[in-house]
């Protein structure tokens, strides 16, 4: 706290009667001594005002929902603030803010306090708030809500990373754990969320807290009821089906907040398989549509409930593919999602966009054909692809190994290993090359760039030999 004094104490003061000349020169020394004490007071008035405001706008965000006529409102410090945001854990929170987003989610808080000091005081910098993250342990991954020891040193954690950043002015809500849900059984981990939730609420009043969930439907919704109720609104993640979101909300008699806390392209589990079971990834372009047909009918639709959501992924992952859910290459290449955001979220599209791609063919066959070479045999793969500004376009083309993945939840993966690719011949989004000898499942991606760093991309599965047969 600032304490500001004036240093100016009045003083009683017996003068003698001088000759009027010395009167007058006496009279003229005091005003002078007067007036610096004035200034020196009034100065040091200005800086102390300063001093708390400073102090103020270094303080905590004060976040509420607040019920309207219409239904619910985010606002910070008086102010409302829809979500314009994406999920981003270590991506680059510049080109996010340059895009028109006002917010990032994150999916944990990293145990170096000066890492997650930085990373809030850099979103403060480039005017982001945050929903943080709180890892809370998953029953799929071992975590035992019959433990009461581990219970309780999960919350005291917690609850110590809420202490440390909870007056940090870029800080937006608590994210307590993430898809707890999915293929959990136990229903103490709903007990332990509440715990949690109260026990955040009494030690911060100023940030709400949510919980994200996979899916919604009424069991989970009465489960929430039941044994959450202090949760202050709700996350759901939704990618394909997040058209049937009014539904679901409209089936489990929600009629409390939300944030749409992960959506994005459809994903692998809700996609087309070929017909040895290897799910087909939309292209780069296809994407873009869908973010802009699924934002624009579904979130933007409903500002009475909705208060905003975060794209999946303001980065790069692998998760099936390096390309399902990443807007960004590995190498770091903007894609057609991120112009698509940037549209949503400004209503502008950026001076320069990224290539438009269309579905990879091998021998004019698309994906869900199901494509079978012969072993060493060659083939011609074919894409189109255009940059809306005409700038020279160019092809990468690879192969590797199909995921064997079987994991759920966003959980790591390894990215199958490359298979060298022998050329007959290639020639902008054309290649001559030649199957692999060894029988097996395999994906050709294409990348396209336009030198301005944006990117294009699409891949097909293929199978090398005859596939085994599908239960």
């Amino acid at each position: 706290m600032l304490r500001c004094v004036s240093g100016v104490r009045g003083s009683a003061v017996r003068v003698a009667r001088l000759p009027e000349e010395p009167a007058r020169a006496l009279e003229s020394t005091m005003k002078r001594i007067l007036f610096r004490h004035v200034w020196r007071a009034i100065a040091w008035l200005v800086l102390c005002v300063s001093g708390l405001s400073a102090a103020a706008a270094d303080g905590p965000s004060v976040v509420r929902i607040v019920a309207t006529a219409d239904g619910h409102q985010l606002r910070v410090d008086g102010t409302p603030f829809r979500i314009r945001g994406a999920g981003l854990q270590d991506g680059d929170q510049e080109a996010l803010a340059a895009r028109g987003a006002n917010s990032f989610r994150t999916w944990h808080t990293a145990d170096d306090p000066a890492q997650v000091r930085a990373m809030l005081d850099r979103a403060k910098r480039n005017g982001l708030m945050v929903a943080m993250g709180l890892h809370v342990g998953k029953e799929r991954h071992g975590f035992d809500y019959g433990d009461a020891a581990a219970v309780s040193a999960q919350q005291a954690r917690i609850l110590e990373q809420v202490r440390v950043y909870r007056d940090h002015p870029a800080v937006l809500m608590w994210v307590v754990g993430n898809e707890l849900n999915l293929e959990g059984r136990d229903p103490r981990v709903w007990d332990a969320v509440e715990s949690i939730t109260q026990a955040i609420q009494a030690e911060d009043p100023n940030h709400p807290v949510m919980t994200p969930l996979a899916g919604f439907d009424p069991a989970l919704a009465d489960l929430l009821r039941t044994r959450a109720p202090s949760l202050d609104l709700i996350g759901v993640q939704l990618y394909g089906d997040i058209v049937d979101l009014p539904r679901k909300l409209e089936a489990a008699r929600w009629d409390g907040p939300y944030v749409v806390t992960e959506w994005g392209p459809t994903g692998h589990w809700e996609s087309p398989l070929t017909s040895w079971g290897a799910p087909i990834e939309d292209d780069a372009s296809r994407k873009a549509a869908l973010l802009v047909d699924r934002y624009t009918r579904i979130i933007e639709a409903d500002a009475a409930q909705g208060l905003g959501a975060y794209v999946f992924l303001w980065g790069q992952k692998q998760e099936r593919t390096p390309t399902w859910y990443g807007l960004f290459l590995s190498s770091g290449e903007s894609t057609p999602g991120v112009d698509a955001m940037q549209r949503l979220w400004t209503g502008r599209w950026p001076a320069n966009r990224a290539p438009e791609i269309a579905p990879l063919r091998i021998d004019d066959r698309v994906a869900t054909d199901s494509v079978v070479l012969t072993p060493g045999a060659e083939h011609r793969a074919h894409v189109a692809a255009i940059d809306p500004e005409g700038d020279p376009l160019v092809y990468r083309w690879i192969v590797r190994e199909e995921s064997r993945a079987t994991s759920i939840g966003g959980d790591p993966e390894t990215l199958p290993p490359e298979v060298p690719l022998r050329l007959a011949g290639h020639a902008d989004g054309d290649l001559r090359f030649a199957a692999p000898t060894k029988p097996g499942a395999y994906r050709l991606f294409v990348e396209v760039r336009d030198g301005q760093g944006h990117a294009a991309y699409a891949n097909i599965p293929f199978h090398v030999g005859p596939p085994p047969a599908q239960d």
